[in-house]
Order: C-alpha cells, then sequence, then structure tokens
C-alpha cells in the first residue's frame, strides 16, 4: 500500500489512550477484528452499552499502529451532541488547522486522500446518519484510510463490515460445578477477578468462593462495565453480600419490558444499584455534573455544582466519593487532575437530573460559568499567564461549544455572540477556526441591531476572513464596524478596524496605505491604553516597513513590540515580532542574527503548538537556508513546510504578501541542487515526524540520514516447533496441544523443552510473549502490503 507520509500526519497520530487497567481476554474478537480490517477498509464492532467495544477497539489501534505510517486517530463523539459539528471534531482529532474557507469534508479528504491511516471513530449511535455519510464520503475519496467504528448500530454503508461484540465468555456450567483451574480461564471471571484484587489486595478465587464468583459474573450477564462496577464494591461488600444484593435487586426487573435485551437490563439495574449505594449528597452530584462535555475540573464543579444542597466545601470530598466509586473517572494525563463520565454513566446522571427538575437550572448555570472563563480569558490573555490560558481553552473546548450552543438554543444571542467574541484568540490558536467563524457569523445574522457587541463582533470575524483570505467579506464587515463606533461613539472599536483595514490593505499590495492605518491604530490604542492592539499594531509596521525597504522604521517598530510584550510578560505576539525582525535582518544580509531571531519565535510557537507561527518561522529559515548556499537544508524545510501549509490549508494565511520571498527561495534551491535534487531534498523534509522535523529546524539535532525497514528475524524454530509455540501462546496445556495435533503428550512436552532452549527462555509465559510480538511484526507487514 503507497503511502504518502508526513511530519504533520505523525505530530500525535499515534497517542491512543494509556491503558490504565489490563486487557483481558477477547482473543477471537482480536483475531476476526484484525482479520476483518485487514480485508475490509470500513469495519463497525456494535453491541449494547458497556460491552466493551471502545476498549477492544483501541486495544486492535494499539496492536495495528505500526501498519499505519500516518498514524492511528482516536476520534471521541460521546460528547458532542451536535452532528453539524461532526467533520469539525473530526479535523479537530486529526490535527487539521484548516485555515481555508473551503467545506470541512473537502479539506478532510484531501488531507486523507493519500495518506496510509487507520481512523477510530468511537460512539457513533447518536450521530448515526451523519457519521454513515461521513464515512462512505471519506471511503470514496481516499484510497488507503481503514475506519473503525463503534456504535450500538450497524453504520449500514456499502463496503461496511461488522463485528457484533459479545459480553464477556462465561463457563457453560448447566448445574455442573466446573473444577476451579478450568473456571478461571473464561474471560469474565479473569476481568472480575482482575478488577477485585485492584480493590482488595490479595483477592484471589479459591476453592472456597469460585462457585459464588461464577455465578456473580453469570448475573452480570459477563458485561464488562457491569463487572468492573460491581467489583468496585467489594470494598465494602463480602462476594457473598455481593450476590445477594444483585439477587435481590435483579427480581425487581421481572415486571421491566421484555422487549429490551436481558443483558441492557442488567446494566441499568447495576447502575441503579450504584447510584443506591451513593450518598444524598454524591448523587446529587452524579447529576448535576452530567451537564457538562468532555471532562470537568475541580473548580468548575464547584462553581457551577455547589449550592441547593451542596455546600461548596464538600464538593471536594463528593468529587473523592464518586472517584471511589468509579462514578468519576480521574484523567491524571493532563497538568491539572480532571474528571469524566463514561458515557453510559453520563446519560444516566442526566435523567436523574431531569428526574429532579434541575436540568434547566444546571444547564444555564453551566452557560454561564463557562461565559465567565471566556470573558476572564479575553481579559487576561495579553500577560504572563497566556499559554496557560491558551491551553486551558483547550481542554475545555467541548463544554464551551456546549455553552454556545445553549446560547443560540435559549435565543440568548446577543450574550452568544459576545461569548463567540471573546474566544477570538482560541479560534485562532487552536484547531478550531471555521467554527470560530461560523459562531461569529450565526450571533451577526441574529444580532443586526446597531451595538457594541455587534461592532466587536464585526472586526473578530473580519480578522477570521482575512486568515481565511475572503477579503472581500472582510471588507465588508470592517467598514461596518467602524460606522458604527464612529455613530455610536465606541473608543475601542474604530482602532481595531482601523487595524484589520490595514492587513486588508497589505494583503492587497497597498503598503502605503496599511501603514497609514496601522499609525491611526497606534495613535488611537495609546489614547485608550490597551496595549494589546498597540503590540499588534507595531508588528504589523515592522513587517509593512520592511516589505518596502525601510529598514530602520521596520527594526523600530519590530522592537517597539517586544518592548510591550515584554513589559506585560506575552508571548504570542512577541514571537511574530521576532518573525518580522528575522525577515528584516535577512534582507539586510545578517543571517546569523536572522536565524537566532527565527529560532527564538519558533521555540515559543512550538511550546504553544501554534502550526501557522511555526510554518512562518520556518519559511523564513529556509530563505535564510538558501541565501547560505545550505540548499539541502533548504530543500528538507520546504518539505518540512508541504505539509505544514497542507494542514492549514493555506500558503502563508493572512502573510501572503511574503510570497515573492518564498518564489525566489525555490529557485534558489532548483539552481544550487537541480530538479532532481531538489525533489529529493523536499521528499527527505515531508518523511520527518513533525517533532523532529522542528528540531532539525532549530538545528537542534540532525534527522536521521533514511530510515530502513528492518527485515522480519528469521525464527530459529521449526515449523513444527512453531506451530506448537503458537499453540501455547493460546493458553493450551501440553494435554492439549498433544489432542490438537494427535500426537503423543510426551512428544509435546519434547517440544516445547527444545523451544524453551532455542529461544532461551525458562516459562511458557515468555514463549508466548514472543509468539505475539511476531504475530504482531506479521501483521504490520500483512496490512502494509495489502
Amino acid at each position: 500500500m503507497a503511502a504518502k507520509t508526513s511530519q504533520t500526519s505523525k505530530r500525535s497520530g499515534n497517542r491512543l489512550p494509556a491503558e490504565v487497567t489490563s486487557f483481558i481476554g477477547r482473543r477471537h474478537e482480536v483475531v476476526e477484528a484484525k482479520r476483518l480490517l485487514s480485508q475490509s477498509r470500513i469495519v463497525t464492532f456494535t453491541g449494547p452499552g458497556g460491552v466493551g467495544k471502545t476498549r477492544l477497539a483501541l486495544r486492535i489501534a494499539a496492536d495495528v499502529r505500526r501498519a499505519f505510517p500516518d498514524g492511528v486517530w482516536l476520534v471521541e463523539l460521546a460528547a458532542l451532541d451536535d452532528p453539524d459539528m461532526l467533520c469539525q471534531t473530526v479535523a479537530e482529532a486529526l490535527e487539521i488547522r484548516n485555515q481555508s474557507s473551503r467545506p470541512c469534508v473537502e479539506v478532510l479528504a484531501d488531507h486523507l486522500r493519500n495518506r496510509q491511516a487507520l481512523l477510530v471513530l468511537d460512539n457513533c449511535e447518536h450521530l448515526l446518519q451523519d457519521c454513515a455519510v461521513l464515512v462512505e464520503t471519506l471511503a470514496r475519496a481516499t484510497s488507503d484510510l481503514r475506519i473503525l467504528a463503534t456504535s450500538r448500530q450497524a453504520l449500514g454503508i456499502t463496503g461496511e463490515q461488522t463485528l457484533a461484540v459479545p459480553a464477556m465468555t462465561l463457563p457453560d456450567v448447566d448445574g455442573m460445578v466446573l473444577p476451579l483451574e478450568t473456571m478461571t480461564q473464561f474471560d469474565a471471571v479473569r476481568l472480575f477477578t482482575e478488577r477485585a484484587s485492584a480493590v482488595v489486595p490479595g483477592f484471589a478465587v479459591t476453592e472456597a468462593n469460585h462457585t459464588t464468583v461464577e455465578r456473580i459474573c453469570r448475573r452480570l450477564d459477563g458485561i464488562p462495565l457491569a463487572l468492573e462496577l460491581a467489583a468496585v464494591r467489594l470494598r465494602a461488600l463480602s462476594l457473598d453480600q455481593l450476590l445477594d444484593r444483585l439477587d435481590d435487586r435483579f427480581r425487581l426487573l421481572t415486571a421491566g419490558s421484555r422487549a429490551v435485551l436481558p443483558r441492557h437490563r442488567t446494566l441499568r439495574a447495576l447502575i441503579d444499584w450504584s447510584y443506591g449505594l451513593c450518598t444524598e449528597q454524591e448523587r446529587l452530584l452524579w447529576a448535576r455534573v452530567s451537564v457538562f462535555a468532555g471532562s470537568l475540573d475541580l473548580e468548575a464543579a464547584e462553581e457551577v455544582c455547589s449550592e441547593d444542597g451542596i455546600a461548596r466545601e464538600d464538593v471536594l470530598d463528593l468529587v473523592i466519593g464518586l472517584v471511589d466509586k468509579s462514578i468519576l473517572i480521574p484523567d491524571e494525563q493532563s497538568s491539572s487532575m480532571r474528571y469524566r463520565l463514561l458515557e453510559t454513566i453520563r446519560q444516566y446522571g442526566r435523567e436523574r437530573l431531569e428526574e429532579c427538575g434541575q436540568d434547566a437550572v444546571m444547564r444555564r448555570r453551566h452557560r454561564d460559568y463557562y461565559r465567565r472563563l471566556a470573558a476572564e480569558a479575553d481579559r487576561l490573555l495579553f500577560g504572563p499567564d497566556q499559554v496557560a490560558w491558551f491551553t486551558r481553552l483547550q481542554r475545555e473546548h467541548a463544554n464551551l461549544r456546549t455553552a454556545l450552543e445553549y446560547c443560540f438554543a435559549q435565543a440568548e444571542t446577543r450574550v452568544g455572540l459576545e461569548m463567540a467574541t471573546d474566544l477570538l484568540y482560541h479560534w485562532i490558536t487552536s484547531y478550531y477556526l471555521n467554527e470560530g467563524r461560523s459562531w461569529l457569523d450565526k450571533g451577526l445574522a441574529a444580532e443586526s441591531e446597531p451595538s457594541e457587541s455587534r461592532a466587536r463582533a464585526l472586526w473578530a470575524d473580519a480578522w477570521l476572513a482575512i486568515i481565511q483570505a475572503e477579503i472581500t467579506s472582510a471588507e465588508t464587515m470592517l467598514e461596518e464596524s467602524r460606522a458604527l463606533g464612529e455613530s455610536l461613539g465606541l473608543e475601542r472599536i474604530i482602532p481595531y478596524a482601523a487595524l484589520f483595514s490595514g492587513v486588508v490593505a497589505l494583503y492587497q499590495g497597498d503598503a502605503p496605505r496599511a501603514i497609514a492605518l496601522y499609525e491611526e491604530a497606534v495613535s488611537r490604542y495609546r489614547d485608550i491604553d490597551d496595549p494589546l492592539g498597540e503590540a499588534f499594531a507595531y508588528l504589523r509596521l515592522c513587517l509593512s516597513y520592511s516589505l518596502i525597504g525601510e529598514s530602520a522604521m521596520a527594526v523600530a517598530e519590530g522592537e517597539r513590540c517586544v518592548e510591550v510584550c515584554d513589559v506585560y510578560g506575552e508571548g504570542w505576539h512577541r514571537a511574530y515580532a521576532l518573525m518580522a525582525l528575522g525577515i528584516e535582518a535577512w534582507r539586510q544580509g545578517d543571517h546569523v542574527r536572522a536565524a537566532e531571531l527565527e529560532k527564538e519565535s519558533l521555540r515559543f510557537n512550538r511550546s504553544l503548538d501554534d502550526l501557522l507561527g511555526v510554518g512562518l518561522d520556518i519559511e523564513v529559515l529556509s530563505w535564510i537556508a538558501a541565501t547560505q548556499e545550505k540548499y539541502e537544508r533548504a530543500g528538507r524545510l520546504r518539505g518540512v513546510l508541504q505539509a505544514i501549509w497542507e494542514s492549514i490549508g493555506t500558503v502563508l494565511s493572512s502573510y501572503a504578501y511574503l510570497m515573492p520571498y518564498r518564489d525566489e527561495c525555490e529557485v534558489r534551491i532548483r539552481d544550487g541542487l537541480g530538479e532532481a535534487g531538489y525533489r529529493a531534498a523536499l521528499k527527505r523534509g515531508a518523511r520527518l515526524p513533525y517533532e523532529e522535523a522542528v528540531a532539525y529546524a532549530l538545528e537542534e539535532a540532525a534527522p536521521e540520514a533514511e530510515r530502513v525497514e528492518r527485515p522480519a528475524e528469521t525464527s530459529p524454530l521449526t515449523p513444527r516447533e512453531t506451530e506448537i509455540a503458537q499453540l501455547v501462546a493460546q493458553g493450551m496445556s501440553n494435554k492439549e496441544i498433544a489432542a490438537t495435533l494427535v500426537i503423543a503428550q510426551r512428544t509435546a512436552e519434547g517440544h516445547i523443552e527444545h523451544i524453551l532452549s532455542k529461544l532461551g527462555f525458562s516459562s511458557r509465559a515468555q514463549i508466548a510473549v514472543w509468539v505475539r510480538e511476531r504475530n504482531h511484526a506479521a501483521e504490520d507487514r500483512e496490512f502494509g502490503d495489502s
């Protein structure tokens, strides 16, 4: 399978969630899933909630990821309610920062067209039709993309293969008492035992308790989520007490609908029981945190969920209680502790919230909290905590989106428009530029009366339009914004309208007019004491003066921007000013100074994960390298840039007036390397993973020369020994191996001794690990060749 790889596709394409608990069993499903995935480009795991579809999909994705050089990408859909945001959510997961105005699905299809990647769409059932359309569109537009979906219902599209994920295997006792060794081999028993031992150290299935364990697993129908929730109860109950309470609870279900699958009734009953074991306040908090999308932190829980039955100072202890009861799941991957609910648990909590009549109140409190958060971020953006705020907003994006949806669903469009405007830098520095424009456009359409909110949203939306090269639309919005500012006497509106009108003028090649508008903006910013706007205007003046050859003025304006930023401890505008100063230093022939400035800017933009800033810095570094006649380095950097600009969806974005420098650079490299050499250098740069590409641009480390695929190691085992090793890995005893191969048990034992000797192992477990590793390598080659 031919593949086009890039550093962008490898930025975090294999960052699947870490397994915090061991993966138990599912041998048949794993084998079957891999077989289906090797034969079909669309595979859907179906089954009821809690049966383990997500966990199985993540295990499969982890096992086969080496076969997908362009990444394995997880898209979690459980927290997404708006089908219109489906494509955008997938693009975000793929780290596509589309800054063009093209339809999202078109950009997504182009990005994946020649990539050998695996896309995992988790929890499709509530967006079934939209997921089906998107998957079918992507499958038709690509040749090497594979899609693995999880859903309670099949997508129902051409080419889809489905795997019904069953409950975990249970012993078929039929009134018989199975030996302990046999009973503990079943997946449901193994899972319950594993999770119970994590709760009660030293727990084990014994001759004395194995019948009770088997009955518990059977009562729970082998559903993994149910088994895990039940195991937690062993903190307070004995096995016999646990079984008795399950019996009592399930007898209440006999009057329920017989149209519902038994395992659905069982899972619901178990969650009912978990709810019943919580204190009144824990139940109330469980219901209230269900309004959050994705995850939440302690501060959000305290702000949104306290009062009316829960004191703020009690929230921490209640959160700990829900974590202990496996209701809230701590997310320790983030720098600050966050908590999330499994979707099944969240939906249950939401039902309880509606039952107690608090749903409307809590949804409003949730919206109010995130409205305040957005306003505070806007106020504190220009300062030393800037990066922390950018990071926090990205982490809270699902909740911010939910709050905006609430605003427009409740016809509170003025609040929604103001919130979307406050989030302007969030839209620009992350993956959400198109979404930001969508919210602003929606709010402006609804709030058509003259107001400060409208005037401010107009220039904000115009900036996003400029980034997407929609200049005519931007001009129209800026004209209205300025007119509103003048007619309503809004001192804080006019300078921004002037600033971005200057950006439009420079984009159109009218540098003198741009400079005049920037100078007006600077003067007005000083009058109203707006350091953010002032720094931004200085940055743009630096670029404009440099473009017309006014070097002294360019340097002076760039240094003023840096000075203002340093006073406030700000980093983002400062990094762009360093980029602009680097361009001017390069123009003046000071290549060493130019490279130093670009690298300092690049280090900041890398820390922020600002792909546009990274692209601009590497652009200038490639110009510098070409001017220094370091043509191989310049060519590789151009290869790095190909994927960066492809990911953004536009070359140089609103800095398109720098295009002549870029074109001149390419001519120099072609002349220096020749066409064949230039293409080879491009290819070497494009092959670099993102982190390594940025390190190469910074000259922190040389790239690996050429990656050569290691040939498969020759097995030291004979074909018969290989066959027996495979059976050992399947957990067969010597007696079972002998029966399977129709050989004497002593012969099987002799083969196993030879295997241990040849491999230098001392246990059957080591053989099993060795076999699995070789099987994984073989699967990788199979996927790569298909």
